[in-house]
């Protein structure tokens, strides 16, 4: 196999083009005076004989060093020298694999050359498309405008004023860049939490008449853009909004700007992310063990002693949890604060700016970038502190039986009353935006039906030989679809094949290896974007531009979704049918392909899913990076509500809406639902 391989390499180096856009292959560069390549054309030669002969101590040796030479005179000749090219790259791929494959037969990996291969890969695949982009992006805080190095204007754009400044709290009319986002992203984690646990609390603890809003609240952050629920705010509350008139017509009430700033966005970000923290306490809530209730009820404490010094106690991990992810998607947010922060600055729409706007310096961004970055670990860092090194196990080999107790009546009805009004709310605002697209002019109040807008995006010329796709919404569209298409797939193979080493292969390195998997969860989707521009804009990893870029940000960027999904589903497939697998003298490629894949359909149709409809809605990291010709959905909505063109905006929305709606249902009528049982279910709360 090895040698295969080897040789693909050679046949790639003498026949393929090594530079992006086409041009002549290695081999003849090398003819053509280019020195540099006679080593790396050498190193493969010598791989192909190496291999053969099966001296692999010798085969990883120059595989290797062929694969650094590369990379080295890659960057070496500058952005003057050639950008890897489909000869580049199937040439670096393969000899990777030959490294891997000849690292397994010394005795890593306990000689598995799949399990080597995949590690290799993936790992080598996360340095380039993680590590180095983010990397880069540090670096470039540290250059001025004139690419020379300049430790002390770093040092000024990391701790300027406009970024650290406390004037708000002093008398003053603003507050730093990151202190603004600081505020917002608290606000928004301590709000979501408590609104997510309200929300939980009610469905857990109310029966299964509230079943149906679990359901609901779990699929609206996987459908909405971003963007979409700042659209409804300014549509409602606006200065010309439906609210704000009504308002002012009936009571007097002046119109105004308050819903731009910090009071506007801290709404949209807690509309938008309070279903993420929903859905976490909701499952947090249901894994708590009843006896551990049971047994508090039997000392006889109250309802109120068993909530306050039992169930909540235990939902600490998922309440860290729950605040974290707000604290991040805020920070990471661009959609909403572009549409409602007015003069309240925040990191993102900040970041977006110094690249895109009048005032363009790549090196602000990075330090910016780095800001954004630095704010994100020490969440992460207080979230561990938090929750610290006690167990919170409940569910343990036992058999569990009981009931949950039921909430204190005060509790109960605060709860409910809450979360009545927070989901009346939310079905006000999706109802503007599920209606705003196919009426006059909402924002105005002209409720008189119309197919305008949506024929001015999507409109369709039929009355020609072929139909013709007129509307100007069409491309970002296909465009949109066709980069989720081909991501969605990428991510389920490399986070599944990621899961299936980390969960059924003991290697050294394997903690490291699953960490490297999951980094990039914690990176801002703006710091992810941001890094893109900086690192693959100039030879040799040239990809900006094109629709590559913008497939790799995507596969990355969800990569750990599909590692954490494949984790939790190989946790429920016994290790013995790989090893019956094995017994019978299967490969390794045997047994993944037709043992533990097929077993792992629902993990890997949800990752697809949610590939496909992060693609399809996300914004934050791909606004730096889509073109004229590989425009996205998302962006062209942003643009045209940078126009004030809402109408627009909103029917696009909600096209967006209803075609990840029909994939989910489509999804779920082919894979189906598991249920599982209760013994009973909690009667609701009758008395105090």
């Amino acid at each position: 196999m090895t040698p295969a391989v080897a040789a693909v390499a050679l046949a790639a180096i003498v026949v393929l083009p090594w530079a992006l856009g086409g041009g002549t292959s290695a081999l003849w560069r090398a003819a053509g005076g280019a020195a540099a390549f006679w080593p790396l054309i050498a190193g493969a030669a010598a791989t192909l004989v190496l291999a053969w002969r099966g001296n692999d101590r010798a085969t990883a040796y120059v595989s290797g060093a062929s694969v650094l030479w590369a990379f080295a005179t890659g960057f070496a000749a500058g952005p003057r020298g050639p950008s890897f090219g489909i000869g580049a790259g199937i040439t670096l791929f393969a000899l990777t694999v030959c490294f891997a494959r000849a690292v397994a037969r010394r005795g890593a990996f306990k000689g598995d050359p799949t399990v080597a291969t995949i590690v290799v890969v993936i790992a080598a695949l996360l340095a380039i498309f993680i590590f180095f982009p983010v990397g880069k992006v540090l670096a470039a805080a540290l250059f001025d405008a004139k690419g020379q190095i300049a430790p002390a204007l770093a040092v000024e754009r990391l701790i300027a004023t406009d970024v650290w400044g406390l004037g708000c709290f002093g008398g003053g009319t603003h507050c730093g860049v990151a202190i603004n986002s600081a505020v917002l992203a608290t606000v928004v984690g301590l709000g979501s939490t408590l609104i997510g646990l309200v929300l939980a609390l009610v469905v857990q603890r109310g029966g299964r008449r509230y079943a149906g809003i679990a359901k609901v609240m779990s699929i609206l952050p996987i459908v909405t853009p971003p963007f979409v629920i700042a659209l409804a705010l300014v549509v409602l509350f606006g200065r010309t909004g439906l609210v704000t008139g009504w308002l002012d017509a009936w009571f007097g009430i002046g119109r105004s700007r308050w819903l731009y700033g910090l009071p506007g966005v801290s709404i949209a970000q807690l509309l938008t992310f309070s279903p993420i923290a929903f859905m976490l306490l909701h499952g947090a809530l249901g894994a708590i063990s009843p006896a551990l209730e049971e047994a508090a009820q039997t000392l006889r404490a109250s309802r109120w002693r068993v909530f306050r010094t039992v169930t909540l106690p235990l939902l600490r991990p998922a309440l860290a949890n729950a605040f974290l992810l707000g604290f991040v998607e805020s920070l990471a947010d661009f959609g909403n604060p572009i549409v409602l922060a007015g003069n309240y600055e925040v990191l993102s729409t900040k970041i977006f700016f110094a690249v895109a706007g009048a005032q363009h310096d790549p090196g602000r961004a990075a330090a910016l970038a780095v800001v954004l970055l630095g704010l994100t670990m020490v969440a992460f860092w207080l979230q561990q502190r938090w929750i610290g090194k006690l167990s919170y196990v409940t569910v343990t080999g036992k058999g569990d039986s009981g009931l949950h107790s039921l909430l204190p009546r005060p509790l109960w009805i605060a709860c409910f009353g809450t979360a009545a009004a927070w989901i009346g709310f939310t079905i006000v605002c999706y109802a503007v935006i599920l209606t705003g697209g196919f009426v006059k002019d909402i924002g105005r109040g002209d409720m008189t039906l119309t197919l305008h807008h949506l024929s001015q995006g999507f409109g369709i010329d039929t009355s020609s030989a072929a139909t013709m796709f007129v509307g100007s919404a069409w491309d970002s569209l296909f465009t949109t679809i066709e980069v989720a298409a081909v991501a969605a797939p990428l991510t389920a193979l490399v986070g599944l094949l990621s899961a299936y080493v980390i969960t059924r292969h003991r290697f050294v390195g394997r903690k490291a290896f699953e960490f490297l998997t999951m980094v990039s969860f914690a990176i801002p989707g703006t710091v992810i974007g941001v890094s893109y521009i900086v690192a693959f804009n100039v030879a040799p990893l040239e990809l900006t531009g094109g629709m590559a870029i913008l497939v790799l940000c995507f596969v990355f960027r969800n990569m750990p979704v599909g590692v954490r999904a494949g984790i939790a589903a190989l946790a429920q497939i016994d290790r013995t049918l790989d090893e019956a697998s094995s017994t019978l003298r299967a490969s390794t490629v045997r047994t993944l392909f037709k043992v533990v894949l097929p077993l792992l359909r629902p993990a890997i149709l949800a990752t697809l899913v949610f590939s496909f409809t992060h693609a399809m809605t996300a914004v934050s990291a791909v606004i730096f990076l889509a073109t004229a010709k590989y425009n996205l959905a998302t962006v062209y909505i942003i643009n045209r509500v940078e126009a004030g063109e809402y109408p627009l905006a909103i029917a696009y929305s909600s096209v967006l809406i209803f075609l990840m709606l029909a994939v989910l249902l489509a999804v779920q009528a082919a894979v189906g639902e598991t249920r599982l049982g209760r013994r009973a279910t909690p009667v609701l709360v009758t008395g105090g």
